[in-house]
C-alpha cells in the first residue's frame, strides 16, 4: 500500500503551505484523484488518519472527487470513460485511444479557518 507514502508527502506539502502562508488552523484538505491513477481513495481516507497525527491537519476533514478517466478514440473520435466501456470506444469498438485525463493526484483545495 503506497498510500501512505503519499499521502505523507501531501501533509508534508499542505504543512509547508501553511507555514509560509501563516496558517493556523486547516478545516477542510480536498484531493483530486483520477479513476485510471494508482491511487485507491478507499485506501487514502484509510491512512489519512495515521498520517495526519500531530500535524496541523489533526483535525481536518478530508474530501475526495474523483475524476473520470476518458479518452478519445483515434479511430472515429469518440470521447468515452474508459472503465465503463473496457476500455473500447463504444461507437467503433476500436482499441486504440488516446487518454485525456483520469491519472490525476493532487491537491485541490485546503480550506482553512479564519
Amino acid at each position: 500500500m503506497h498510500e501512505l507514502g503519499v499521502v505523507v508527502e501531501v501533509v508534508n506539502t499542505v504543512e509547508k503551505f501553511a507555514e509560509e502562508n501563516r496558517v493556523g488552523k486547516i478545516e477542510t484538505l480536498v484531493l483530486r484523484i483520477g479513476e485510471l491513477s494508482s491511487m485507491i481513495p478507499k485506501y487514502i481516507e484509510a491512512v489519512y488518519p495515521a498520517a495526519v497525527n500531530n500535524t496541523i491537519l489533526a483535525d481536518t476533514k478530508l474530501e475526495i472527487e474523483i475524476l473520470p478517466g476518458n479518452a478519445r478514440c483515434t479511430d472515429c473520435g469518440k470521447v468515452f470513460n474508459v472503465l465503463a466501456n473496457k476500455g473500447l470506444c463504444p461507437d467503433c469498438g476500436g482499441k486504440n485511444l488516446e487518454l485525456l485525463c483520469g491519472k490525476e493526484f493532487y491537491i485541490k483545495e485546503i480550506v482553512v479557518v479564519e
